[in-house]
């Protein structure tokens, strides 16, 4: 019986020392959801949380049985645990995979994803709340299209449909005509019953959408810009869902909702446009979707960029 703690014998490696009984190249080769800690070098400060790595190689040479998947993994672990991460980083991760997987791939790829947390402040009051956003970080090396580095993220805010909000105030014109009957009206009767439930006797329809949007980003961008890219879509929108809020807060969200009364073709092109007009941003794709209060199915738009 072998004693762990002394090993003489050689340890068989199938990876290396077998071809494979079928041959064939692969794209992707290599290991998800890995666990890894995570402190991001961004634009705004960040709580250290939890990343989940994707990790994969191309599996070029078409005899070779497998990768060395244990190599992919101790380099994460060593930047992972040692070092801010931005797509600097993530691009030589990936010099790293290819150094250690010569003959085999020329091709590699890593991708983190994360919930950043981010402190937000009240519409009017001094209160302030943590909102969670999901997050991908994501670098592409290939030999013959070179690097791309991608951040991806999303943003949830409320949509008030147009239609129902004419159709409300449809409501209400004839509820006032039946109440006011007479060409003589006095002010202050009309203040209360616009103050009254007899009054406002239809609201229209809200929900909660999201945004999910992929940004291809400029090769020299190393910090990750999530503040920028979410404060321009969120000032975009304008409704944006509020963590802490007094009641001053929420009528200042009501006001909002009624400025931007949005289908989800307008919020595309509202995001859409702001895209655009950003530097940061070679290539976009975005996707939003209502989650329907009048349908139980969903309303979507997308929208990449020219």
């Amino acid at each position: 019986m072998l004693d762990s703690t002394h090993q003489t014998a050689t340890l068989p490696d199938i990876a290396q020392e077998e071809k494979a009984h079928i041959g064939g190249q692969l794209q992707w080769v290599g290991m998800s959801d890995i666990e890894m800690p995570l402190q991001l070098n961004a634009d705004v400060d960040t709580i250290a949380g939890i990343g989940r790595v994707r990790a994969e190689v191309s599996l070029d040479d078409a005899a070779s049985k497998g990768i060395h998947m244990s190599r992919l993994y101790l380099a994460c672990d060593r930047l992972f645990s040692n070092q801010k991460i931005d797509f600097n980083r993530l691009s030589d991760l990936t010099d790293e995979f290819l150094d250690s997987h010569q003959d085999l791939s020329e091709n590699a790829l890593v991708e983190v994803e994360s919930d950043i947390l981010l402190r937000r402040k009240a519409l009017v009051t001094d209160n302030a709340g943590w909102r969670a956003y999901p997050i991908k970080l994501s670098v592409v090396q290939c030999a013959k299209q070179g690097i791309s580095r991608y951040l991806s993220f999303q943003v949830v805010y409320s949509s008030t449909c147009p239609c129902s909000a004419a159709l409300a105030r449809q409501l209400i014109q004839d509820n006032f005509d039946q109440h006011f009957d007479t060409d003589k009206v006095d002010k202050a009767e009309i203040l209360k019953w616009l103050g009254s439930t007899d009054g406002i006797n239809a609201t229209p329809h809200s929900q909660r959408s999201t945004a999910v949007i992929k940004i291809k980003l400029n090769n020299d961008q190393s910090q990750v810009p999530i503040e920028h890219f979410i404060e321009t879509v969120e000032n975009t929108l304008q409704t944006a869902v509020q963590t802490a809020v007094k009641r001053a807060d929420e009528q200042a969200f009501a006001l909002r909702n009624g400025q931007n009364l949005m289908f989800c073709e307008d919020a595309a092109r509202r995001i859409k446009q702001a895209l655009e007009k950003s530097d940061y941003v070679k290539q976009f794709h975005l996707r939003v979707t209502h989650h329907e209060s009048l349908h139980p199915h969903d309303a979507t738009a997308e929208a990449y960029s020219e």
